[in-house]
């Protein structure tokens, strides 16, 4: 359960413009485990921001004035929901935002009738794998990949992130 004054709800349209600066300063804390450059030059357009908030895949966490502290950004790949982007800004860190941001897709999803959820992470980065496998997600194997996932896979290769280092991983979702 997430503390107040936190909340999470779907995003606004005048909460897009806001979302670019909790993207980079999450990125930042990529440094402090030898990855510094992630994510430098490759942020989120507002048209992506714009085109996930129309179909309705947007979902922000707020503080006590109602401002944007934290965004999980989903596509719909292979018919299925796939978690593209969660991030969290560094001031806010550690009070389960993040937890209840990918909780809050996770219900949507089930509540929409999706079997699964899917993503791509650092296999060792400690708020990465270690945190997903807390909240139900598994590592998929090489022989579970749909082409639409490995094609995921291989634009990241693209953008400099170490195919070594990322893993995929999927929340079977059981309907309740």
């Amino acid at each position: 359960m997430l503390k107040e004054p936190y909340r999470i709800r779907k995003a606004r349209l005048d909460d897009l413009p806001l979302l670019g600066a909790v993207e980079a300063e999450a990125g930042k804390q990529f440094a402090d485990v030898g990855l510094g450059g992630i994510g430098e030059g490759d942020s989120t357009s507002i048209e992506d921001f714009n085109d996930c908030h129309a179909a309705g895949l947007l979902w922000v966490a707020v503080d006590g004035s109602d401002t944007p502290v934290g965004f999980a950004y989903v596509d719909i790949i292979s018919r299925q929901p796939h978690l593209d982007e969660l991030d969290v800004h560094p001031d806010h860190g550690r009070r389960g935002i993040g937890a209840e941001l990918v909780r809050a897709v996770i219900d949507w999803a089930r509540e929409n009738g999706y079997t699964r959820l899917t993503l791509t992470t650092f296999r060792d980065v400690p708020w990465n794998l270690p945190f997903y496998a807390k909240l139900g997600f598994r590592v998929l194997g090489e022989d579970e990949l749909t082409p639409e996932l490995r094609q995921i896979v291989d634009e990241e290769t693209g953008r400099g992130l170490p195919p070594e280092k990322r893993v995929v991983m999927q929340h079977d979702l059981k309907l309740q």
